[in-house]
């Protein structure tokens, strides 16, 4: 179970990439009162637990009445993960984020929805790993374990929201990026591995 955790803990990690949604709420948040900042950190939080607790419960069963192979959706996650991964190394996916943070007024919108809890918590990338490692697991205890790690991840994200403004002052923009071509690495090698485990499934006699 420690194995499964630390995988599952690893992928969500890199996914939902906490260090990398602090520098974000930040900017977004920079004109918004202390206390009106708190509490769209806990809401950001909250509404992506919804949605990743939701795909990870019900997301094998709507990929049963879709017809959808758990051997084809691990393939198919296994690729979109490894674009993202892609993206991290050559930083293309900080870039987008920062895109998307700017066509937000901070001033005068609720960000907790959009852009922090979808797309930037709950993405393609955090939704498809929570379906995939949902499907992987056999039995409460595995399944237990992947939530676990779900949790303790967006727990830490929580923690990176409401600690944006210093956390980006003691990081600072070069080590986040150092940060994130590092996680992209790993996310290649675990998508690489989603990947395999979907042919050699598909293949089985």
């Amino acid at each position: 179970m420690v194995e499964l955790f630390v995988s599952a803990f690893v992928t969500f990690f890199v996914v939902i990439d906490p260090l990398g949604c602090a520098p974000i709420f930040a900017g977004l948040t920079k004109d918004h009162p202390a206390a009106e900042t708190r509490a769209m950190a806990f809401r950001s939080v909250a509404i992506a637990a919804a949605v990743l607790l939701f795909f990870g419960l019900l997301g094998e069963g709507l990929l049963k009445a879709l017809g959808i192979s758990l051997a084809a959706f691990r393939v198919a996650g296994g690729i979109m993960l490894f674009l993202i991964a892609i993206d991290m190394v050559f930083e293309r996916r900080t870039a987008r984020r920062e895109t998307r943070a700017q066509t937000i007024d901070a001033e005068h919108e609720d960000i907790s929805v959009f852009p922090m809890a979808i797309p930037m918590i709950a993405g393609p990338g955090s939704i498809a790993s929570t379906m995939l490692l949902a499907a992987r697991s056999t039995g409460i205890e595995q399944s237990a374990t992947v939530l676990a790690a779900l949790a303790a991840n967006l727990l830490l994200t929580l923690i990176a929201l409401l600690a944006a403004r210093r956390l980006m002052r003691l990081l600072g923009y070069k080590i986040e990026a150092m940060l994130t071509r590092l996680l992209g690495v790993i996310l290649a090698a675990l998508a690489a591995q989603f990947v395999i485990d979907g042919i050699s499934i598909s293949f089985q006699v």
